[in-house]
């Protein structure tokens, strides 16, 4: 099965208008930017032959309960793009590969297995997926799309953060946007396997709940969830936080929010940033700092900032990655073994271009490497 060519051209407006460039004038100068390090994925390489991962994106790294890497590919396909050809072209989402290499190594990231497979074979989708379908829960889903992923040592068992997509072209007042029908969780047990939880944090029918698009760092006993809007559209980002053991009960959740006079835990979420945020990624790194990425949408820059702690003030935004450099990009997922120094932030970067035809002409994921 593919994308239907309506769902296609939906999500690459969607990416396209993410990478609206602004003017010149208005972007920091190039001594800033991240230089690109490899390509990670596609048809001529080994993720293809080894695991049939062709065209896909995303890559979110997150620390497995060994202590490894997995990396988390969005919609995936054995043919270099979406829409093919050939067709079919066995279209997944989410699929895992793992990694135990330093990103900082010489030869940058490679991978060595993929969930649910011994060895080599075809990478399959490691949760259910409605695909243009009634999904799992009964309701229509076009597709399932990872947000991130957090495992706990205590268990052995690893979360992953998703989003139920009901459509990639939902017009609205602010032009075209992907809708999520909920943000929902999904546990494994073995590494391999994940079951959807019954829980879901339900979009509004405005397509503006601020708790859709998730990432979650641990620290200590605490898990810290920052979160946006689905459709990179114009919003707040908000923080949560909840224990680490108690991330199957939404009551447990307390907001970060302003009262008048300060800020405090156990109150309605107030926005911590205003903006028209791409997916969200935030990493405490070894030395304690804490690094958020996100592709800024009027500039179509993946930018970072930095704090001291999650509930601390964020630094303005850094320029990792322009568009120059790899046009309609998005992602810029941290890697969480960033930071053995101040020049060594690793960034998975995906790049989604077609041509005047409107057929792609790349869809894969790049590592890059900036500085904090």
């Amino acid at each position: 099965m593919t994308l239907d060519r309506r769902a296609f051209l939906g999500r690459v407006a969607a990416v396209a208008t993410a990478s609206a460039v602004a003017p010149a004038l208005a972007l920091p100068g190039p001594a800033q930017a991240a230089t690109w390090k490899k390509r990670l994925t596609g048809a001529d390489l080994d993720t293809n032959s080894r695991w049939q991962v062709a065209g896909t994106d995303l890559g979110i790294p997150y620390v497995l309960e060994n202590g490894s890497i997995g990396y988390l590919f969005g919609d995936t396909f054995n043919t270099p793009w979406p829409e093919g050809p050939p067709l079919p072209n066995d279209w997944r989402s989410p699929v895992m590969l793992r990694s135990n290499v330093h990103p900082g190594a010489p030869g940058g990231i490679v991978f060595d297995s993929a969930a649910r497979v011994a060895g080599n074979g075809r990478a399959p989708e490691i949760m259910h997926n409605g695909h243009h379908g009634i999904g799992i829960d009964g309701l229509w889903e076009v597709s399932v799309i990872p947000n991130d992923g957090i495992s706990f040592s205590e268990t052995g068992r690893q979360l992953i953060s998703y989003m139920s997509i009901e459509n990639w072209d939902s017009v609205g007042p602010a032009g075209p946007h992907w809708r999520s029908r909920y943000a929902g969780l999904a546990y494994s047990d073995n590494g391999n396997d994940f079951v959807r939880t019954p829980l879901k944090w339900w979009n509004n029918g405005n397509n503006t709940d601020p708790f859709q698009m998730w990432t979650m760092q641990r620290d200590g006993d605490w898990v810290y969830v920052f979160s946006v809007r689905a459709g990179r559209q114009d919003g707040p980002m908000m923080l949560r936080r909840v224990r680490w053991d108690r991330l199957f009960y939404p009551e447990s959740y307390e907001g970060w929010g302003w009262n008048g006079s300060n800020w405090g835990w156990g109150r309605p979420c107030t926005p911590i940033l205003t903006g028209r945020f791409g997916e969200p990624s935030v990493r405490r790194l070894h030395d304690g700092t804490w690094v958020m990425s996100y592709v800024n949408c009027v500039t179509g820059c993946i930018v970072t900032r930095t704090a001291g702690g999650p509930d601390q003030v964020w630094t303005a935004e850094k320029v990792q990655v322009f568009p120059w450099q790899e046009p309609a990009l998005y992602g810029g997922f941290i890697h969480p073994w960033s930071g053995r120094n101040a020049n060594e932030l690793h960034l998975m970067v995906s790049k989604w271009t077609r041509g005047l035809d409107n057929r792609s002409t790349a869809y894969h994921v790049s590592q890059f490497v900036g500085s904090l």
